[in-house]
């Protein structure tokens, strides 16, 4: 198990500072390089930035990981990749197994059995389907119960891993093997499913949206959530090369669209308060983000503008609705 400097660095009570990159460089890892995730995957970047800012802030991480991309690629019997306690689940329960990780750590805390000046944080990691559909049931729970941990869902908008079928966070007219772009239906017919509201509607201390691409914000927002008590949720941009038929080099590429399209805006909130983190000064055009992937190819073809005409006005009207939640 890798073990986390005791000294907390750069890390200060109200203001949080996320260090300079070139000292994050010597951080030690906590997922072993040789993993089996695809060539470009992004879900790696997203781990190695969450131990970058759990290295910073001298927390040690206990994870619950629920089936998916993540845990497939780095557990494959009888190796493993990860240097710290790490729990394999189902898809529907990561949730409710860090919950009782961190009830029984803190009984143990209590009986003197372990020490209780040590930074200990617990994170359920899962991707959209084992967060979005399946594993639902067990993170409004663990949200509701107010358990001190942090859910991390790496959203790639598809169940990936099994064959890139449709899930509810999958966004509308995206091609998918479940609902094909065709003669029948130009993908998938239903807008994506907005998770951070439903999380923010527990009344959970903290809830953040993020992205890779901005790093130096997802790495903040991790860190606030690691001194936050109590649950907190953050949902992270994840692009997949195979599933959304990208080139593996443009990833961050991607994911910095997204965030410049509106398409992934970033946000907090935080008790309540939500908060916008970055207001493109020129927001471009959604047809910027969609070209990139040939999920989407289907909507530039000749006598389906309406399909991106359509995108364009689901992103428009989350974005008009996260400023009104912002003024409230």
């Amino acid at each position: 198990m890798a073990q986390v400097s005791d000294k907390p660095k750069f890390v200060t009570k109200g203001e949080i500072k996320v260090p300079p990159i070139r000292d994050l460089t010597d951080s030690r890892e906590g997922i072993a390089p040789g993993h089996r995730l695809c060539t470009g995957c992004v879900a790696g970047i997203i781990l190695r930035q969450m131990f970058m800012a759990a290295e910073a802030a001298g927390y040690t991480l206990v994870i619950a990981n629920a089936t998916g991309c993540v845990e497939v690629c780095t557990s494959i019997y009888p190796h493993t990749s990860w240097k710290v306690p790490w729990i394999h689940n189902a898809f529907e329960n990561a949730a409710a197994t860090i919950s009782g990780v961190e009830a029984a750590y803190k009984a143990l805390k209590r009986k003197g059995m372990l020490p209780s000046d040590k930074k200990v944080k617990f994170v359920a990691l899962g991707g959209d389907g084992g967060t979005y559909d399946i594993g639902f049931q067990s993170l409004s729970g663990a949200l509701e119960r107010g358990h001190d941990f942090i859910y991390v869902c790496y959203d790639n908008e598809a169940y990936m891993n099994t064959g890139i079928q449709r899930s509810s966070a999958t966004p509308r007219h995206a091609a998918t093997t479940t609902q094909p772009a065709g003669k029948v239906i130009p993908g998938k017919p239903q807008p994506k499913k907005w998770m951070p509201e439903i999380a923010a509607a527990h009344g959970i201390p903290y809830v953040a949206q993020a992205a890779p691409s901005h790093f130096n914000d997802f790495m903040r927002k991790f860190i606030k959530a690691l001194n936050t008590k109590g649950p907190s949720y953050l949902n992270v941009f994840c692009t997949c090369p195979r599933g959304w038929r990208a080139k593996e080099e443009e990833g961050i590429l991607i994911s910095r669209l997204a965030v410049e399209t509106n398409y992934w805006p970033l946000f907090e909130v935080e008790d309540g308060k939500w908060k916008i983190n970055y207001k493109p000064k020129e927001r471009k055009p959604i047809e910027e983000f969609l070209k990139k992937q040939g999920r989407f190819k289907h909507m530039f073809k000749p006598g389906n503008e309406y399909l991106i005409k359509e995108l364009q006005e689901d992103v428009d009207k989350r974005w008009e609705r996260l400023l009104k939640l912002e003024q409230l």
